[in-house]
């Protein structure tokens, strides 16, 4: 049975955390993509549960209930986050794993905190902004280089394009989600945003902008931003999960990951998107468990 609460996190915020799966499980931080804000998943639980994983994801400052920062933070900075959430539920050891914008999240926990990772995963996650040998912009819908090149101009000028474009997506039903989306969603994509995964996704957008544009803002931000901690310190075991049909996250981001990360373990697909990486968690949280020899 999964739950919310708010609980205190840094300088005085406050953090908005759902836990699920198993409760006796390992845990598992989750870090959800960018837009998210906390929304229970049946299908996300039943994954965590089955895999013998106790499940924790947040939202994210300025998503949700969570407070915003005093000003944009980088993917480093998130695992003050983190930390203030796996102290409070008295978690010591966990295994990380991060979807899409919370790819770097995942990494940061494995880059940082080796002594209490244990593996981390990322699933379409997005590769550095500014990676050697990385075209980022290559094979992206155009929805997301009109995106990313607005954050590239900073707050003022993103966070306008956010409040214009992205806020309406964010409002979208269920019924509505795939075409809100536009470009961003490739045909195996959009065949996954039916019934329970599209209820999903519109009540995790819905929340993840209860307070304006500030969360997006701030996740766009950080997204072509130097990171914070480098790749190369990573020394726990990580796993890479990339589709070619991703027109959100391309192909590319997760190849180069999986030849910058040291050791990674490369799950790369011909057949899979952005989002039908998702119905893959049965064997996403199977591999994280063997990486973390459990």
């Amino acid at each position: 049975m999964t739950r919310i609460d708010e609980i205190p996190g840094p300088d005085g915020r406050t953090l908005e955390v759902l836990t699920g799966g198993d409760p006796d499980g390992f845990p598992l931080l989750f870090h959800m993509g960018s837009p998210s804000a906390v929304a229970a998943s049946a299908a996300i639980d039943a994954a965590a549960r089955a895999a013998g994983l106790r499940y924790v994801t947040l939202s994210r400052p300025g998503y949700g209930r969570s407070t915003p920062r005093p000003a944009p933070g980088r993917f480093a900075d998130d695992v003050a986050d983190s930390l203030a959430v796996l102290d409070h539920l008295g978690i010591d050891a966990f295994l990380t794993a991060g979807w899409s914008g919370g790819g770097p999240r995942a990494l940061a926990c494995a880059a940082l905190l080796p002594d209490r990772c244990r593996a981390a995963a990322t699933i379409a996650g997005v590769a550095p902004y500014r990676a050697e040998g990385l075209d980022w912009f290559d094979g992206m819908a155009a929805e997301n280089l009109e995106e990313y090149h607005a954050a590239e101009q900073g707050p003022e000028v993103y966070g306008a394009l956010v409040t214009e474009q992205i806020l309406p997506m964010l409002a979208a039903t269920p019924d509505q989600i795939a075409d809100a989306m536009g470009g961003l969603v490739t045909p195996v994509d959009k065949a996954m945003v039916t019934d329970d995964f599209a209820d999903w996704m519109s009540r995790t957008f819905n929340h993840a902008g209860a307070q304006g544009a500030i969360g997006v803002r701030d996740d766009g931000l950080a997204a072509v931003a130097p990171w914070g901690f480098e790749l190369a310190d990573i020394r726990v075991p990580v796993a890479i999960w990339q589709g070619r049909q991703d027109a959100m996250v391309p192909y590319a981001h997760g190849a180069w990951l999986a030849e910058h990360v040291p050791g990674a373990r490369a799950h790369l697909f011909e057949d899979e998107g952005h989002l039908s990486l998702v119905g893959r968690l049965d064997d996403i949280f199977a591999d994280l468990k063997e990486l973390a020899g459990r």
